[in-house]
């Protein structure tokens, strides 16, 4: 299992976008978001999404060096039309503008659809922090058959539809990020222990006939099982609402079948920005927000090891540790970065070269 280095990681995933026919703008924008998810700790939003953005571009399912269109924007509402580009591309530019907007207007409710994949959420809610905002995500995922169950059902109706909810840093406390997948674990994070030959937990997984299994070879292997959602109706009950409200509201691809599964994989948000200075202020807020915090992790550790976080400390964490002892990869996705690069014309070569630094 490779461990490297992540600015050599960002170069060698640069240089396979651009081997692809991506801009330097576009490779930059992808590489160091996919980069940032490795450092994170959230390996399946990472380097090695890279062999489907390969796959999916010679299958005509990406689009390269897309433009935003801007299909409504009349203040408060905004939607923006990917079709089919980068999803971390596109949904830089839209976060983008509707940070402005909220900035000027004090809210605005934003709208992305069709985009490719647009990778980990937290990013999108991390740069509305940074700006002294506050945001609620809902992301659906269409484009493509379902892999999450229902709660009581025994096959796939959903894909694994992120949400997200962002709260600026605090005088002491670094910002809030809330972000999680509305299954029990992400689509992503299965397909790495299959990488690594790990089973997964209990609960997570279940295979072709609806029983419970822990294989995580089921999700990739026909026939195909299924995820669970997490806390059993009530993440399913989540699930619903992104699709409702992160694709069906805005117009988006959603995943009933007569929308068509042949797309690759499709994102669409629905983002709302906030200006807490329009409500009960942002001084007052924040300073509440960190004593109702401080109040949260006071509480004794039912672990000593285990202490109480908030959401965003195990990212910040993982990062620390990640810049000094780099990324480790699997060899499954080892091996398929490298074939990926020579699919994209670059070659393996010069992909371990860069990527070893």
């Amino acid at each position: 299992m490779p461990t490297i280095a992540h600015a050599p990681l960002k170069t060698a995933a640069r240089a396979v976008l651009a081997a692809m026919g991506s801009s330097e703008t576009e490779a930059e924008i992808v590489a160091d978001h996919l980069v940032e998810a490795n450092l994170k700790g959230h390996d399946s939003h990472g380097v090695g999404m890279i062999p489907h953005y390969v796959r999916n571009w010679r299958d005509g399912t990406l689009v390269l060096n897309q433009t935003l269109t801007i299909t409504r924007d009349d203040g408060t509402f905004l939607i923006g039309d990917a079709d089919g580009g980068h999803g971390q591309v596109m949904a830089k530019d839209i976060t983008e503008r509707a940070i402005s907007h909220a900035e000027t207007q004090g809210v605005c409710i934003a709208g992305l659809t069709n985009a490719h994949h647009i990778g980990r959420v937290g990013t999108y809610g991390e740069w509305v922090a940074e700006a002294g905002l506050v945001s609620i995500h809902f992301v659906n995922v269409g484009g493509h058959s379902p892999s999450v169950a229902p709660f009581g059902g025994a096959d796939a109706r959903f894909l694994t539809n992120p949400i997200c909810i962002s709260v600026p840093a605090t005088a002491n406390r670094p910002a809030t990020i809330l972000d999680f997948a509305t299954s029990e674990i992400a689509l992503g994070k299965v397909r790495v222990a299959m990488n690594e030959g790990r089973q997964v937990p209990d609960g997570y997984l279940i295979d072709s006939e609806g029983e419970p299994t822990t294989d995580p070879r089921v999700m990739f292997e026909d026939p195909k099982g299924a995820l669970a959602t997490f806390g059993k109706h009530k993440g399913y009950g989540l699930a619903l609402m992104a699709e409702l409200l992160g694709a069906a509201l805005i117009g988006g691809i959603t995943i009933h079948p007569d929308k068509g599964w042949e797309k690759g994989i499709r994102n669409n948000m629905l983002m709302i920005v906030i200006d807490p200075e329009r409500l009960s202020g942002r001084d007052p807020f924040l300073a509440d927000a960190e004593a109702i915090m401080d109040w949260a992790t006071a509480s004794p550790p039912a672990d000593a090891d285990a202490p109480v976080l908030v959401a965003g400390d195990p990212e910040r964490a993982h990062k620390a540790s990640r810049l000094e002892a780099g990324i480790e990869i699997d060899d499954v996705t080892w091996a398929e970065l490298c074939e990926s690069a020579d699919v994209a014309g670059m070659g393996q070569a010069k992909f371990e070269t860069l990527a070893r630094g």
